[in-house]
């Protein structure tokens, strides 16, 4: 592969709800670029970006990948996306990197529930982006319909590029308004050729060109001026096209039939046309907030890693970009997130899974380094002796949790050493040891997520594994007081025996303070030597609980008074009478059981509010409040935990993946007696077995 320089580079994301085409749309690209030799499909499982077993297996995009296309001087690295919301972490990733997207829509379901969700991630990057409506020659295909639910749904502005020739099944090319021509089932192959727009068209493709160069002009002063003075010629139309779309003025809108190849060339013409180079992207800006580099091969060296693949036989496989500088293989570098300096061996460029080797990579470009012990998604690379860092990628939280074991007996140590890599690849999927719980659980985006993770744990590193839902973290408590609670230990049976006796008062504290131990023993009744034996009997017993073996919390008790022998005496015998008294006390202080209550903030559109409302009510949650944005309701609620261990899979029912959710833990309450009353029940059944 040629050098490039960085204005001749291209990187764009393929992003959209699922089975919309985009996997195809890279397939034609690399086509008409030269790469492949055929247009793979998804079906067949020979496409070039989805090249791992499970993508193969599922017929999705699970995984990020990396594609490079030459077209008319210019490379373009073309990086697919998942459109599942359980792989989004993998597109927050390329959102990233990338300075341009493409949005792939359906053309016979228009914007759905994960088009608006990628349309929401680009929003946060400040992406241009551009419109492909596909599969425009399917039954119910329509480009209007389309073209009309991105006007309602993402309210954006349009502009439209290209028209349709034919309907459905009828379909055979398109109109480019840009170039004023009629492009039709490509030859094998070959460029595209220019053809007299079908006499049928020539009205509404003037009309809406007239609507274009409009919207071109507007982007620049000077050119609106001469809009209205006379024609503007097609470099002029050009230019304002490319400030509009960089400045996210307007959003092209294109069509055609990706795996068919039609409407495809004239697609990869706007993007070496009027999409940003990294020269015209975003700044580049550490994360001092100051310090500032060019985009160019001879400024310091600046290069992010995107996304880490953990591989058994291969190693490590380290995927960056390079936002300046020039980032040479053999040489060493300096990771400023971990502060060590790493050794680089050989340079590639990827396509899909093959790898290209490069004895550098200049700014603008990606790359991918392999066997890398350090580096990790999120980490900057720059010159040794250089402390620079960049802004990294904020993955999304997980929604789902399962508690994870392994399947055979002995395999705890390489259960954890393969859940760590696990993290490497996917800084969305996150492990905990809950400590009431003792349960390791495993969390992600949607039980796809997980059921994937634990394939690729089988398949790559060998290790079974089960699981189960998650426990809930109850805790215990007391509504009321005990006075005067004797605790005695007096045990005799030949030669020194055990003595001890305390009398303690036990009082509740506000909720969420914690435990408080006050020692107002006088007149040496006990020991000072003894006290800390009476807290830690407390102490452990708490940790034990009383009614059903979860923590108890939130009490004071307060040890006044108790008695000693001055040869029987001793910290086993005040740690056990300790805890006879706390025991005591509790079950006199009316216990009662507490448990987790999440913050959830819901965002829904609005015509599933009700219902939403309404499942929220049968999960016992209390609505804090309802806000808009936009054309979407935003839903504050508190609900228990206990009930949202799967709200994942019911919010994407209820909104057919429209709707999205973020929860954190708030604060514990008393749960209602009946329910209590269940998990006391669970807990001593689980005792008897």
């Amino acid at each position: 592969m040629k050098e490039y320089q960085t204005e001749q580079i291209r990187n764009i994301g393929i992003v959209g709800h699922s089975s919309t085409g985009k996997t195809s749309l890279i397939e034609a690209i690399l086509y008409n670029g030269g790469a492949i030799e055929r247009i793979g499909q998804v079906d067949s499982g020979n496409s070039v970006s989805d090249y791992a077993p499970d993508e193969i297996e599922r017929k999705m995009t699970i995984n990020c990948s990396v594609c490079v296309a030459e077209w008319k001087g210019y490379k373009l690295n073309i990086l697919d996306t998942p459109g599942a919301e359980d792989f989004h972490g993998d597109l927050e990733s390329v959102l990233r990197v990338v300075d341009a997207v493409i949005v792939v829509i359906d053309a016979t379901t228009g914007v759905e529930g994960g088009t608006e969700k990628v349309w929401e991630a680009a929003d946060k990057f400040g992406l241009p982006r551009m419109i492909f409506i596909n599969k425009m020659d399917k039954e119910n295909a329509s480009f209007e319909n389309a073209l009309a639910s991105v006007d309602e749904i993402l309210e954006t502005r349009t502009t439209v590029t290209q028209v349709p020739i034919g309907k459905e099944a009828d379909f055979k090319g398109v109109v480019d308004l840009i170039q004023m021509g009629a492009f039709t089932e490509p030859p094998d192959n070959k460029p595209l050729s220019k053809s007299e727009v079908p006499s049928e068209l020539e009205a509404q493709a003037e009309e809406m060109r007239e609507q274009l160069v409009e919207a071109a002009a507007e982007s620049d002063d000077e050119l609106i001026e001469k809009f209205f003075e006379g024609e503007l010629t097609d470099e002029e139309i050009g230019a304002g096209l490319r400030t509009g779309l960089c400045a996210n003025q307007f959003v092209p809108v294109l069509c055609g039939n990706a795996l068919q190849n039609i409407g495809v060339q004239p697609l990869m013409d706007l993007v070496v046309d009027c999409c940003p180079s990294p020269v015209d992207a975003r700044p580049i800006t550490g994360v001092d907030g100051e310090t500032t580099y060019e985009a160019s091969p001879d400024s310091p060296l600046a290069a992010l890693v995107f996304k880490t693949l953990a591989d058994p036989f291969a190693g490590r496989l380290t995927f960056f970009r390079v936002y300046s500088g020039t980032f040479s293989g053999d040489s060493q570098v300096y990771n400023a997130t971990k502060d060590e300096n790493e050794r680089i061996g050989k340079l590639a460029f990827m396509n899909g899974k093959t790898s290209i080797d490069t004895p550098q990579v200049s700014a603008g470009d990606i790359g991918v380094v392999s066997k890398l012990t350090l580096a990790q998604t999120n980490d900057t690379f720059c010159d040794v002796g250089n402390s620079f860092q960049l802004p990294g990628c904020e993955f999304p939280k997980p929604v789902i949790s399962f508690a994870i074991m392994p399947a055979r007996e002995g395999d705890d140590e390489k259960l954890s050493s393969t859940l760590s890599r696990m993290i490497e690849e996917d800084p969305s999927f996150q492990i905990e040891r809950n400590s009431t719980t003792k349960q390791l659980l495993a969390s992600g985006l949607g039980e796809m997520h997980l059921a994937v993770i634990r394939n690729r744990m089988r398949d790559k590193f060998g290790i079974e594994t089960e699981t189960e839902m998650p426990k809930v973290s109850y805790q215990e408590t007391i509504r009321g007081r005990a006075s005067s609670i004797q605790g005695r230990y007096k045990r005799q049976s030949g030669g020194r025996g055990q003595f001890g006796e305390v009398w303690i008062n036990l009082t509740p504290r506000d909720r969420g303070s914690g435990f408080e131990f006050v020692n107002k023993v006088v007149g040496g009744s006990i020991p000072r030597n003894y006290i800390p034996a009476v807290e830690k009997g407390i102490r452990e017993t708490m940790a034990q609980g009383l009614i059903a073996g979860y923590p108890f919390v939130d009490a004071e008790v307060e040890l006044y008074d108790g008695k000693h022998h001055p040869v029987d005496s001793s910290d086993m015998a005040f740690q056990i009478a300790g805890s006879f008294a706390f025991r005591e006390a509790a079950n006199q202080s009316n216990p009662v059981m507490l448990e987790p209550i999440m913050d959830v903030t819901i965002s829904v559109p609005e015509q599933f509010m009700g219902d939403i409302i309404g499942d929220l009510n049968s999960k016992r949650g209390r609505i804090m409040g309802v806000e808009q944005a936009g054309k979407r309701q935003v839903i504050q609620a508190t609900v228990p935990l206990a009930e949202m261990f799967r709200y994942s899979i019911d919010l994407k029912s209820i909104t057919s993946a429209r709707g999205s959710f973020t929860m954190e833990f708030s604060r514990y309450e008393e749960m209602p007696d009946e329910l209590a009353q269940k998990v006391i029940a669970e807990a001593k059944s689980e005792e008897e077995e």
